[in-house]
Formats: C-alpha cells, structure tokens, sequence
C-alpha cells in the first residue's frame, strides 16, 4: 500500500517497479531455469554417446584381438557383424523401453 504522504508519482514508480520485480520472477527466472535444464541434459545425452560409442568400439576390438585369431581371414567381418547385431538389439531394446514409458505417461494423464 503506498503511504498517504506520497506523491502519485511515487505511486507510478512503485507499480512500475513492482510490475518488472513480477514480470522477471515470473518469465525470465523460469526461462533461465529451463535452459540450465536442457543444457544439462544436452551435455548428459552426449557423455552417454560418447560411452556408447567407446563401449561398442571396446567390443570390436575385444573380438578382434581376444579371440585368438579366430576371426582372421575370411572371418575377418565377423566382429563387426556381431557388433552391428549387438547395437540393433540395443537400439530395438532401447525404443521399445521408450515406447513403453511414453504410453505409461499418456495412460495416466
């Protein structure tokens, strides 16, 4: 409440300023918010990339070196079939989780 001794131009700067107070609480904060929030989980999506990529390329060359020798020659294309086989059922296993999450959320709604 403004004091009766103040001048209406006292009034207008108040509002004025108690106008802006509640336009930045209410629409820049948030905002901010938001993009410290996706660009965490920007960062995070690409940390997990990053492991899954070192992860499948540990596997290739755990199949190439570990074996023994068992993939030379004309098996020499076999790790990495096996690897392609390995991240498809990642992939598939991955969306189907996703899938089924997303229609958990649609169905509570």
């Amino acid at each position: 409440m403004a004091r009766a001794d103040s001048s209406p131009t006292d009034v207008v700067k108040d509002l004025r300023d108690l106008l802006v107070a509640y336009a930045r609480q209410e629409t820049l904060d948030p905002l901010r918010a938001l993009g410290r929030y996706l660009a965490f989980g920007f960062i995070g999506s690409l940390l997990v990339a990053l492991g899954g990529v070192f992860l499948v390329v540990g596997v290739l060359r755990l199949l190439q070196d570990g074996t023994g020798g068992a993939f030379d020659g004309g098996w020499s294309f076999a790790p990495y079939l096996i690897v392609l086989v390995l991240v498809l059922i990642a992939v598939v296993a991955l969306g189907a989780v996703v899938a089924r999450t997303r229609s958990e959320n649609l169905g509570s709604r």
